[in-house]
């Protein structure tokens, strides 16, 4: 049997959409699929049955921060990451790739890989394609990436800054400071667009590099029996090197593929632009995976576009800071008006922080839940994310039924804040 297979079991009339399923050694799951983020080993705050309970089927764990800790022989020792955090569905890794540069105190990128400094105690690690596919065969995810170069975005936009206040998120530096090839002569504070064009050619480049060497080491290892490796497309916001990117990727036959770098700091039309152009040119017999992205209307858009995988750290991060996805936007449950407000997040679902569990009685007011957050008491936090994880799932149901039944303004009515990506 192979280590993955995809089943494309309907088409969507007046898009790329489609439905499917994904089977791996750990069971199946129903795309389009959006994975919770378990970066250390865990859904922050929340329990695997919790995170199970939401309507997840698979989870996204980290390559960078499980080799920094607790070690990826230290998981495979203790069974492989599925029995470590006690969750018996699929889960994928990233390459650690996006984390070295964006949290990673880069002392030395060539062609061989990164040197870069540990976050945590400042230890000087060197990551190589071959190694990243080693932790990740030792941590013992049924998907795994391929080591890529990502450099992030030229400039974070206004628009994109806007967004994220809108929704409660913080915008991480690192996102807004790309690093300019060697011999950039930017001033401080400045960009050099020259410079940058250069970098992202590069990484682009040194992408489809990596990706030969991280084939070759997975073939050789006998893990593409239990593990299945998926290639990454690059090529920043140049339709043209996205175009050569998915043709040089694709020359390589691997179970899925995933489109890199559009979630690292461009403005949405920027994003869709791009996932727009490259989704279809992806094999339709494979899974395809759009790394990092995002808010629901994102969601909605890449989907439309034909692709079949998400995940993004907002559903948690969000909760995390008291504020709630609700079909219309996001609310910030700290702000004043909440304090007597009897309602719970949102009428109508079905989470336990919305409606309370069987034996607990009712759910929980807004008012209960500011009150938690200006208390600084853990259960806040955790009925948010809970609540915001179950929106995320349940948009990904709502956007399995819109394709199964042709039901695209539907959808519109049942999640106005994705309406602008159904008439654009």
């Amino acid at each position: 049997m192979p280590a993955l297979s995809y089943e494309l079991i309907q088409r969507d009339a007046a898009s790329n959409a489609r439905l499917g399923r994904v089977t791996t050694p750990h069971g199946a799951f129903d795309t389009p699929a959006f994975m919770p983020v378990g970066t250390q080993a865990t859904v922050k705050g929340l329990l695997p049955e919790q995170v199970a309970d939401t309507g997840a089927q698979v989870l996204l764990g980290n390559t960078y921060h499980l080799m920094l800790r607790p070690g990826s022989a230290l998981v495979a020792q203790m069974g492989g990451l599925h029995r470590f955090m006690r969750w018996n569905q699929p889960i994928l890794t990233d390459s650690g790739g996006f984390q070295v540069f964006s949290l990673g105190d880069i002392n030395r990128i060539d062609d061989d890989g990164v040197r870069f400094k540990s976050h945590l105690d400042g230890s000087t690690i060197e990551l190589t394609p071959e190694r990243s596919v080693q932790v990740q065969h030792e941590l013992g995810a049924d998907i795994i990436m391929a080591f890529d170069d990502c450099p992030p975005a030229a400039q974070l936009s206004e628009h994109q800054r806007q967004r994220a206040k809108q929704f409660g998120s913080n915008v991480s530096a690192s996102s807004a400071k790309p690093q300019a090839a060697a011999g950039s002569n930017a001033g401080s504070g400045g960009f050099d667009a020259a410079a940058y064009a250069e970098r992202e050619r590069v990484a682009n480049e040194r992408t489809l590099r990596w990706l030969e060497r991280c084939v070759t080491y997975h073939r050789g290892s006998g893990r593409d029996a239990t593990q299945a490796l998926f290639g990454i497309v690059q090529g920043g916001t140049d339709l043209d090197q996205r175009v050569a990117c998915v043709e040089a990727v694709c020359q390589h036959d691997l179970p899925g593929y995933a489109i890199g770098g559009v979630a690292v700091g461009e403005p949405p039309e920027e994003i869709y632009r791009v996932v727009q152009h490259t989704a279809p040119l992806l094999p339709a017999d494979r899974p395809r995976y759009l790394m990092g992205v995002g808010y629901p209307a994102d969601l909605v858009a890449a989907a439309r576009a034909g692709v079949d995988m998400f995940d993004c750290v907002l559903p948690a991060r969000n909760g995390r800071n008291a504020t709630a996805f609700v079909p219309d936007g996001a609310i910030r449950l700290k702000n004043a008006k909440f304090r007597d407000d009897p309602a719970p997040i949102e009428a109508g679902c079905d989470c336990v922080a919305c409606v309370g569990s069987p034996s607990g009685g009712g759910g929980f007011s807004r008012a209960y839940l500011r009150h938690l957050f200006l208390a600084g008491e853990m259960l806040g936090p955790i009925l948010v994310s809970l609540h915001n994880q179950r929106v995320y799932q349940r948009l990904m149901l709502d956007i399995r039924a819109a394709i199964r039944d042709d039901a695209w303004l539907a959808l519109a009515e049942r999640w106005p804040c994705v309406s602008g990506v159904l008439t654009a």
